[in-house]
C-alpha cells in the first residue's frame, strides 16, 4: 500500500500543526489554491458537482466522488502538486482525495454550512489524527 505507507510514515508523530507534515501542508495548499472551502464549493458547482459537495457540507449522508471526477475538477497541475508533496503519483493522489475529501469537508463544516471566516488550517490540524486513525482501522466508516 504505497500511498498509505507514504502518508503514515510522513506524518507519524507530527500532528500538532497541519503545516508540520506533508499531508496537512498538501491539504492546506489545496484549500488555499481553491479559495478555501467556499472556493472549492464554487469549483464543484461550476463543474456540475455542486450537489455532491453540498452533501459533504450538509448534515446528511456524503455522496461519493470518483478519482476521475476529482482529476477533472482540480486539473492536472493541482493534482501533480499534491502528488509531488506526498511522494505519490497523481492517480494515487486523486484516489486519496476521492476517498477522503468528502470526510474532510464534512468535518470542516460541522454546522452543516460553509463558514467563510473559519480557520481551516487549525481545523485541519485537529482533523488529521482522526483521519489517520481511519487509515489504520481499515474501515473508512470508523474513526
Amino acid at each position: 500500500m504505497g500511498l498509505l505507507d507514504t502518508i503514515l510514515a510522513a506524518i507519524s508523530g507530527k500532528s500538532d500543526s497541519a503545516d508540520a507534515n506533508p499531508l496537512g501542508a498538501a491539504l492546506n495548499s489545496l484549500l488555499a489554491q481553491n479559495g478555501g472551502i467556499q472556493g472549492l464549493m464554487n469549483k464543484f458547482s461550476q463543474g456540475g458537482l455542486g450537489e455532491v459537495f453540498s452533501s459533504w457540507v450538509g448534515m446528511g449522508e456524503n455522496q461519493s466522488i470518483s478519482p476521475d471526477q476529482v482529476s477533472k475538477l482540480l486539473g492536472s497541475e493541482q493534482l501533480q502538486g499534491l502528488a509531488s508533496s506526498l511522494g505519490v503519483d497523481p492517480s494515487q493522489a486523486s484516489g486519496f482525495l476521492a476517498d477522503y475529501l468528502p470526510k474532510i469537508v464534512d468535518k470542516l463544516t460541522p454546522a452543516g454550512q460553509v463558514d467563510p471566516d473559519a480557520d481551516t488550517s487549525q481545523s485541519l490540524a485537529a482533523l488529521l489524527p482522526s483521519l489517520l486513525s481511519s487509515f489504520g482501522g481499515g474501515d473508512k466508516g470508523q474513526a
